[in-house]
This record gives C-alpha cells, sequence and structure tokens, in this order.
C-alpha cells in the first residue's frame, strides 16, 4: 500500500472538503478527529499518519478546541495561512449558524409548550452525557493515585471552595511541570530527555520544520491584538459598553484557558455569564449547552449562545434580535481568533513543542484536574435537572431520571451516537407533554 502523501488537490476541492466537514461534525472532539482521521490520512492521504498524529498531540497542548485547530493545523500545512483560515473557519461556520438560529427561538419562544417540552427531554440527556464524559475520561486519565488526588482536588476547589477555574488550571499546569521536571512521573508517562526539558527529537523530525523568521512570533502577537482591538473597539464606541465590554472581556478570557475541551470551562463561563453579569437565567444556560449538543462544530460554540442572550436581554437601542446577533457575533470572534493565533504562531515549532518534557507534564495534570472540573460541571447541572426545587412535580422528575438514566446506558454501554441521544431526550420530552396534555 502507497503511504505517501497525495499531489495536492486544487483550493476548490480543498475548500469544498471542509464545508462538508463543518456540516457533518456531529459527535465532539472524538468523532470529529477520527472523521479527519479517516477521509484525510486513511483515504485522500493528504497528510501522513504521523504528521497528523504530531498534530493532534500539539492542539492537545493548547486551549481551545483541539479538533478545530488541528484542522487548522492540516489546512496551514497545505495552503498556508489561507489554508488554515478556510480549514479551520469552515469547521465552524456552519455550526454557528445552525446554533444562531436555535438562540434565536430558545429566546424568543422557549417558554412556549413545544419548545419547552423539548428541552425538558434534552436536559436530563445532557446531564447523562457528561456523566460518561467523566466515566471515560477518568478511565483513560486518572492511571495513579496522584491523578486522581489532584482530580479530587480540583472538584473541591471548584465545589466547595468556589476557586476561580483558571486558578485550578494554573496550579494544576504548575504540579504537573514541576513534577515532571523533577523527574516524577505522576502524570505523564517518562521519555527520554535532554537537559533543556525536550527528548531532542529526531534530526529528521527537527529538520522537517522550516526555521521561522526572526520576529515571526512578535509580528504575529502584534497582528492578533490589532485583529482583537480594531472590531472591539468600533463596537465599543458604537454600541457602547454594555454588555459588550463584559462579552469581549470573559470570551477573550475563556479562549486562553479553555484546556481539557469546552466541559472544563463551562461552570466558569457560566458562574460568570449567570451570576457575575446576569445575562441569562441557569436555566437558560443548561438549554444553551443542550442545543450545543445537536448542532455540528465544537462544543464551544455554547458560547456563543451565551452571547446572544447577552444582547437579547440587554439591546440597549438595538432591537433584541439584532443586539442578540451582534452579541454571537462577537463572542464567536473572541473565542476563536485565539485559536487561529495559537496554530499560526506554534505551528513551525511543532515537533520541538510535543517533545518538550514539561509541557507534555503540565498537560497531563491538567486533564487530570480536568477530569474533577467535568465532574463539578455535572453536579451543577444535575442539581438543576434533577432534583427537586418546588417547580416540578413528582412525575416530571421521575422522567428525567428515567431519561438521564437510559441515555447514560446507551451512551457508555451501547455506543450511541451523542446526537441520536440527544434527539431521543427531545423525542422523550415532547412525548411527555403529549401525555400530560392528554389527562
Amino acid at each position: 500500500m502507497n503511504d505517501s502523501p497525495s499531489p495536492l488537490p486544487s483550493f476548490g476541492a480543498f475548500c469544498l472538503y471542509w464545508l462538508r466537514l463543518g456540516l457533518t461534525s456531529f459527535g465532539g472532539p472524538a468523532g470529529q478527529i477520527a472523521m479527519m482521521q479517516s477521509e484525510l490520512v486513511d483515504r485522500r492521504r493528504w497528510i501522513d499518519q504521523t504528521r497528523f498524529l504530531h498534530a493532534l498531540n500539539f492542539c492537545m497542548l493548547l486551549p481551545g478546541p483541539e479538533a478545530q485547530q488541528l484542522a487548522t493545523y492540516i489546512g496551514w500545512r497545505m495552503y498556508g495561512g489561507r489554508g488554515g483560515l478556510v480549514a479551520g473557519g469552515l469547521f465552524v461556520l456552519p455550526g454557528a449558524l445552525v446554533l444562531l438560529a436555535l438562540s434565536w427561538i430558545a429566546a424568543a419562544h422557549g417558554d412556549t409548550g413545544l419548545v419547552g417540552a423539548l428541552f425538558d427531554g434534552i436536559k436530563p440527556a445532557v446531564v447523562a452525557i457528561i456523566a460518561a464524559a467523566v466515566w471515560r475520561l477518568g478511565r483513560r486519565t486518572l492511571k495513579g493515585p496522584a491523578a486522581v488526588a489532584l482530580a479530587g482536588a480540583a472538584f473541591l476547589a471548584l465545589a466547595l471552595l468556589h476557586l476561580p477555574f483558571p486558578l485550578v488550571v494554573g496550579v494544576a499546569a504548575v504540579i504537573g511541570g514541576v513534577a515532571a521536571r523533577t523527574g516524577r512521573h505522576w502524570f505523564a508517562h517518562p521519555h527520554p530527555a535532554g537537559d533543556d526539558g525536550s527528548d531532542g527529537g529526531s534530526a529528521i523530525d527537527l529538520a522537517a520544520e522550516p526555521a521561522p523568521k526572526a520576529g515571526r512570533l512578535l509580528t504575529l502577537l502584534v497582528l492578533g491584538l490589532v485583529l482583537w482591538a480594531v472590531p472591539v473597539g468600533a463596537v465599543l464606541l458604537t454600541f457602547g459598553a454594555d454588555p459588550w465590554r463584559g462579552i469581549a472581556a470573559l470570551f477573550t478570557k475563556a479562549a486562553f484557558i479553555t484546556f481539557g475541551g469546552a466541559y472544563a470551562v463551562l461552570p466558569y463561563i457560566a458562574g460568570q455569564a449567570v451570576d457575575s453579569y446576569g445575562w441569562l437565567s441557569p436555566r437558560e444556560m443548561i438549554d444553551g449547552l443542550a442545543l450545543a449538543e445537536t448542532t455540528p462544530g465544537p462544543l464551544i460554540l455554547v458560547t456563543q449562545y451565551v452571547g446572544f442572550f447577552a444582547g437579547w436581554n440587554r439591546p440597549g437601542a438595538l432591537s433584541p434580535a439584532l443586539a442578540g446577533t451582534l452579541g454571537a457575533a462577537l463572542t464567536t470572534y473572541v473565542t476563536f481568533l485565539p485559536c487561529f493565533l495559537f496554530i499560526f504562531a506554534g505551528a513551525p515549532y511543532l515537533e520541538r513543542l510535543i517533545h518538550n518534557r514539561l509541557a507534555a507534564g503540565a498537560l497531563a495534570a491538567i486533564a487530570a484536574a480536568v477530569v474533577g472540573v467535568i465532574l463539578n460541571l455535572g453536579v451543577y447541572l444535575g442539581m438543576a435537572v434533577l432534583l427537586p426545587d418546588g417547580q416540578h412535580t413528582a412525575g416530571s422528575l421521575i422522567w428525567a431520571w428515567a431519561i438521564m438514566l437510559t441515555a447514560l446506558y446507551a451512551l457508555t454501554r451501547r455506543g450511541v451516537a451523542i446526537h441520536w441521544v440527544v434527539a431521543g431526550g427531545a423525542a422523550a420530552g415532547l412525548i411527555q407533554a403529549l401525555a400530560a396534555s392528554s389527562l
């Protein structure tokens, strides 16, 4: 079998592939990465297996959605900057447009009977999805007592001490880096390393990376600041500070601390958006996560839903629909701009970065802590959905528990895809509403 890369496709064919992937990329990062592996490595051979795996490891070192960043890297490898922008952008754009429409439906009609019934069925399914994510990630990540202890400490720090999410991730990274530096392989597997903390890499691997031009990183940093400041400044000057300044600040910060995927950073975003800024209610926040699970693209698009509600509920002189659209667009822009900059800045250093011992130790410790972080999200949502609060009948709570347990069984024992689980939850919510109306 010929494993050598195939000739570079036409740019049109390249764009069409990423558009098709953006329209069909359901199932979260694992499914999205598997789709790229099957199509780009095995069938089309646009990138070889080794480079694909190295790129994936590199993207896992970065904050942000690894599948979208992997798409950006492959696009950059094939067509430079324009390829990275097209691949990463088309990976996000279809899901963003779908979620924009769903956000409007939720804001305008979320309290109506039919839409509310669908949400009531989807929410317990989302709790099951998060519980399954904790189970899968924990089995893969918590390989020793130190990892288990770090996951437990992260959960307690968030759930009981209410420490800031960035602090929890930062402390985990420091613990992992120090442990790796001192030769304690508590979180990452040991591998040969040079005195500088890297494993030295193979001469072939390092030679394969072009030498970056002097000043390249500084140029990208300045460009990134300009690309952030100009549109954000224009929005603030045109429409005022509230809620636009908060949107830009919160989601820019979130873009730099989204280690471990959207599930990890969601409690932080929910706490800020619901409790600090008051943009939406806890129920609406859960609805947003449910909707994000039903759309293609990265789950971090749930931030767009939050931005939409921030504009919808604080429209100022604009109509709610226009303010919501502006809030969604601003949120998506500041969330994904750093993702592109991380790839464009770090791609020429790929081989050096993925073999760095300190980075590997820090990432492994963060992965362990993220298990506790996601568990905290599950508890936060589970209490709102599955425990009585005076607003639910005993029958509706029993039905919610039944949906959650069925969905959890389907995910962990039957391997049912996430979007089918969400669809099943929506159908169950509709059945419950119809049965209640007939009584």
